[in-house]
């Protein structure tokens, strides 16, 4: 990863000895941390990293059907949609 922009952030004392104990478990540092925090809430990703997501699941071996029984299967019957 190229890092080549800097940013300021102000926490207060007790969010900073937080994230920084639990940087320190994670054996990471407090901006790795921050990093991927922003990365997980705000799907700041690239399309390297879709691509990996996507064959990552591909690779999954699931017990799943063909897409027309999956869609049998999700949709509720007309008797389980009324009260």
């Amino acid at each position: 990863m190229d890092l080549t922009k800097k940013t300021t952030i102000l926490f207060s004392p007790e969010l900073h000895r937080r994230l920084s104990r639990l940087a320190a478990r994670r054996r990471t540092s407090l901006g790795e941390l921050v990093r991927e925090a922003c990365e997980a809430q705000y799907g700041v990703m690239g399309s390297a990293d879709r691509v990996k997501a996507v064959s990552e699941l591909a690779a999954l071996k699931l017990p799943i059907g063909p897409p027309a029984q999956l869609k049998r299967e999700s949709q509720a019957e007309p008797d389980a949609l009324l009260p």
